[in-house]
């Protein structure tokens, strides 16, 4: 992938010249090195051996359980951090992707594994006691386009003839090559769940193939299957709306303001949704934000610490290889007796902020919607 674009670019293909440079995209080869050294050394003939890491530690079930905080009652859907109560000490890779997750703004990604073929989305853990329990997240439709997205553009993952792993009859190609994670299995501590709901970013899990250790004559068409939905996807970044939030006295960004969504999509001629996608994000230190949405009309709402809150209404089209619709906010000062003294809801839990590695002190930046500027820095 990382060749496919910097050749492309050089190359002038106008389409990845564009997404490169509207698009900042990060390429994390493996979380589980060790792991992969284990299984490699081992003749990577054992999907088990391998799948933890050096510390015999399964990192996919080693992020905070962020669903439990959901379905024992909170008041919130995002930014949980704050809240969690770690029971064991995470292991060092854990810990440094949190910290990457935490540090950068990212708005979309996908964790890569092997072992079925399908895209699969949040919830990732069962709300029951029920082990295939479809767990919806307040972003499902949001979800279900992103996993349909890549699917839809792999030759096999969504072709109903393509035979499952086990059997002759693939039942996730049946329903269009993705499936909600708990209703396939429940997935405590995984990363997906807690990128939704630690920060802004929207996560997928994708399943590559049935083979863990695909041999290497067998890589070049796995790049081809592939290739297509990588590139759909990240231009999927792209969806919905982004902007400024602004002091309308300074003209300052304002970061961690909160960006609600009511979705006021019309479903007939008379009439209007009126749902609340109960799952906020928030703006960057730069006060810039971006919010994934699926075609409809919204009402955005954005309401910050010392700020008179602002609603706008916007139609999002998700035209195809465009960039997010802008729209923008200013935002006034409230008086003293107005102000909405909320939380920060971008702050770690004490027990995390202890551990050395997140005692590095973060630096103002600047508009990362101005990709220029950012390049510069």
């Amino acid at each position: 992938l990382a060749d496919h674009l910097c050749t492309s670019y050089l190359a002038g293909d106008p389409d990845i010249v564009k997404l490169l440079d509207s698009t900042r995209i990060h390429l994390l080869p493996s979380m589980n090195p060790d792991g992969w050294k284990i299984s490699t050394d081992s003749g990577a003939t054992d999907y088990l051996v391998g799948r933890s890491n050096a510390n015999n530690v399964d990192l996919n079930r080693d992020f905070p359980d962020l669903d439990q905080i959901v379905y024992d009652g909170s008041l919130d859907n995002n930014h949980l951090m704050r809240m969690v109560k770690m029971k064991h000490r995470i292991q060092p890779e854990t810990e440094s992707v949190i910290k990457m997750i935490m540090d950068n703004p990212f708005v979309l990604s996908a964790n890569m594994h092997g072992g079925d073929l399908v895209a699969n989305y949040p919830y990732d853990e069962s709300r029951g006691d029920s082990p295939t329990e479809y767990s919806e997240s307040p972003d499902d439709r949001t979800f279900r386009t992103l996993a349909s997205l890549y699917a839809s553009n792999h030759p096999r993952m969504s072709n109903p003839s393509t035979p499952g792993c086990d059997s002759p009859l693939n039942e996730f190609a049946q329903h269009g090559g993705i499936t909600n994670g708990a209703a396939w299995y429940s997935v405590g501590g995984g990363m997906q769940d807690f990128n939704y709901l630690a920060s802004n970013d929207f996560e997928i899990t994708l399943e590559l193939g049935c083979d863990k250790y695909p041999t290497k004559d067998s890589l070049s068409q796995e790049w081809a299957d592939n290739k297509a939905s990588l590139v759909e996807y990240i231009w999927a970044t792209h969806y919905g709306v982004k902007g400024m939030i602004r002091d309308a006295g300074t003209g300052l960004g304002v970061a961690g303001a909160e960006i609600h969504v009511r979705n006021i999509t019309r479903t007939d001629r008379f009439n209007r949704m009126n749902a609340d996608i109960k799952h906020d994000v928030t703006s960057a230190r730069g006060g810039d934000y971006w919010r994934l949405l699926t075609p409809g009309e919204y009402e955005i709402i954005v309401q910050a610490e010392g700020y008179e809150p602002q609603a706008k209404l916007v139609e999002v089209s998700n035209e195809k290889h465009t960039e997010a619709l802008r729209l923008d906010f200013d935002l006034e000062t409230a008086g003293d007796d107005e102000d909405n003294n909320f939380a920060d809801y971008n702050s770690f839990p004490q027990d995390l902020i202890n551990q050395q590695a997140f005692q590095q002190r973060e630096e103002p930046v600047g508009n990362y919607l101005d990709y220029a500027e950012y390049a510069e820095n």
